[in-house]
């Protein structure tokens, strides 16, 4: 096979650096409601806190504390959006900084893993060592933190559910690459895809956690203090360490392979770059295709034709699939 020659003409674009922000389509919208979600959250952790020193109640005290640390976990989520969208137009990140979501959705989960355990552990301690529980006070307690919980869940919901409108519009940045093959980039703006916005994801999943502890704790105490089932209360703890460590697990999965690059098997966007280049008379010969940001993949596309056409028609071909943030494409004359 035998090489495109270079078009000469648009080799002195090579030096302008068109930018890579790859960031989910609620980007500044999701950062607001996680830092307001921290602050209901510490107001409420240091209220509990300092109520339990005044009112001598160590429950009041340990659930400020529990508190703390999903106030913690929330904090890893708001600060990967801050700094994603810091650097966003720094060309050190070479693909920008959309990944930060699911880097920080990642370290979230295994802290939330970690909760399960720690819940496990003393939920499992106390079924053979009943402790004297305090049942209108600790009622009270998982009222008040399931109504704080709900609260921030309302806030964090509508874009937890991410949508599928897409932005037609884009800029083009075509230009042709240093190699054998004549090659080109389109990048397209964030904001322009809808998307699985896994940060987000982390910290709703966190509020729901601390959400459910509360209502099986609710449901645990007044079971309890009609019945006086002291095993009742650790043995729902467990129950709840198993769903939350569930989610914990599924996150820690999800966010992982985006990392990795990984391409589930429903992802349908190489069946779609493949239909459409075939029917343009080319042959696929290597595929790349991987996630850049919420709502952002990318992919390199190396094809042979016996009638090639330039880089920027294939490109142009793509353009109609909206997931695709940046494509490069290679083309080769069949022999």
């Amino acid at each position: 096979m035998s090489a495109i020659p270079h078009d000469h003409a648009h080799h002195h674009r090579l030096s302008n650096r068109h930018e890579h922000i790859f960031l989910g389509q609620n980007h500044q919208r999701n950062e607001r409601r996680t830092w307001a979600v921290i602050g209901v959250t510490t107001v409420m952790m240091v209220v509990e806190i300092i109520g339990g020193h005044l009112f001598g109640s160590m429950a009041l005290t340990a659930d400020g504390w529990h508190m703390s640390t999903h106030a913690g976990a929330i904090l890893v989520s708001a600060l990967a959006y801050s700094l994603a969208r810091r650097h966003a137009k720094s060309h050190q990140f070479t693909f920008g900084t959309g990944k930060f979501g699911d880097l920080a959705a990642f370290a979230s989960a295994m802290f939330l893993g970690l909760v399960a355990i720690i819940i496990a552990w003393e939920s499992a301690w106390r079924v053979f060592e009943p402790v004297p529980i305090n049942f209108s006070e600790a009622i009270i307690i998982a009222s008040v933190g399931l109504v704080v919980n709900l609260v921030c869940a309302v806030l964090l919901h509508e874009g937890h559910h991410h949508g599928h409108g897409h932005d037609h519009g884009h800029h083009d940045h075509g230009h042709h690459a240093h190699h054998d093959h004549a090659g080109s980039h389109a990048g397209i703006h964030a904001g322009s895809h809808g998307g699985q916005d896994r940060n987000l994801r982390a910290a709703y999943i966190h509020v729901l956690a601390d959400a459910l502890t509360s209502v099986l704790a609710i449901g645990a105490l007044v079971l309890a203090s009609f019945y006086g089932w002291l095993w009742l209360d650790p043995l729902i703890g467990i129950v709840g360490a198993m769903v939350i460590g569930s989610w914990a697990f599924g996150l820690i999965r999800d966010s992982g392979l985006v990392l990795l690059d990984f391409v589930p098997a429903s992802e349908d966007l190489p069946e779609e770059i493949s239909s459409i280049l075939t029917k343009e008379g080319a042959e696929i010969v290597d595929l790349h295709v991987w996630q850049l940001g919420p709502g952002h993949h990318g992919a390199i596309v190396s094809l042979v034709a016996k009638q090639p056409q330039s880089p920027a028609y294939y490109r142009e071909k793509l353009s109609v699939i909206h997931d695709l943030s940046h494509v490069t494409v290679e083309v080769d004359r069949a022999t």
